[in-house]
């Protein structure tokens, strides 16, 4: 983890080292005004929709210091596993920049440190080979969310590429060997359709009925750019991208190789089982 280098210059502070910790407090008037590193702050499990802890280099700190975090919610202190540092927790709610600073009891910043949230990804092993997906929740959140948590719960595993359309789409999350149908765990969720991501080759997107706000546990992937599933208008709404295939692009081509026919009463389902066999997240 890399150490903060910038410069403390307010004539407000000192910093005291005292058996190998460090103690940071208000001065008297007066005194060395030699300016003074900040403390080391660092991060740990720093990824979307998870706690993640931040340690700051003191042991003390004076009246009226106040820490905030950028894009991650309620951030309060924790118990340090490190006597020498404080540490402070919060829930990351966004991917991409996030900074972690402190003011002074006049509201002054007196240091800051960048960190880079990564976009989530998630492994999706299937029976033609793993396929990598990179989600995109500041674009998507409620369908990054719900994903998320089928991914979690482990629901994917074992679910077949029910729907899949050479030229168009291949989709899943909904039934398992023999068009057995799989019941969703969580209420459907609105649309996010107007979030600026396309139906382009290899995007991910939520299936739904025909009601706009039906979308539960299955997705599909674009295996051409398939542009009259972009919102058009409140009238036809499209279908919410919120991720892509990352790697793993090839995989998914090849399940279009493969011939389909009707199960029961389902058509475009491939003769031959194509199984994920588990899905994890990854980052």
């Amino acid at each position: 983890m890399d150490v903060l280098e910038l410069t403390l210059k307010s004539l407000n502070w000192r910093m005291f080292f005292l058996l190998g910790s460090v103690v940071l407090f208000s001065s008297c008037a007066g005194g060395d005004d030699t300016p003074l590193k900040p403390p080391v702050i660092q991060s740990s499990n720093l990824f979307y929709g998870v706690k993640a802890t931040f340690f700051v280099g003191v042991t003390t700190l004076a009246d009226g210091i106040q820490f905030s975090a950028s894009n991650c919610a309620n951030l309060a202190a924790v118990t340090s596993s490190n006597p020498l540092y404080l540490a402070y927790s919060c829930t990351v709610n966004k991917t991409g920049d996030l900074i972690f600073s402190a003011k002074d009891a006049a509201g002054k910043e007196i240091t800051n440190k960048t960190f880079t949230v990564p976009q989530p990804q998630v492994s999706m092993v299937t029976s033609l080979g793993n396929v990598v997906l990179e989600l995109n929740p500041n674009a998507a959140p409620l369908s990054v969310n719900n994903f998320l948590q089928y991914v979690q719960d482990g629901f994917y595993a074992n679910t077949i590429f029910h729907r899949v359309i050479p030229n168009f789409v291949a989709q899943t999350g909904g039934f398992n060997t023999g068009m057995a149908p799989k019941t969703p765990t969580y209420p459907a969720i609105e649309l996010e359709s107007q979030n600026g991501l396309l139906n382009v080759k290899g995007s991910l997107a939520m299936a739904r009925t025909s009601d706009p706000k039906s979308a539960t546990s299955q997705f599909f992937v674009n295996l051409v750019d398939n542009a009259f599933l972009n919102y058009s208008s409140a009238s036809s709404p499209g279908y919410a991208v919120f991720g892509r295939v990352l790697s793993g692009q090839d995989v998914m081509d090849k399940m279009a190789t493969f011939p389909t026919g009707t199960v029961n009463g389902y058509s475009d389902v491939p003769n031959t089982d194509i199984t994920i066999t588990s899905m994890t997240r990854t980052q």
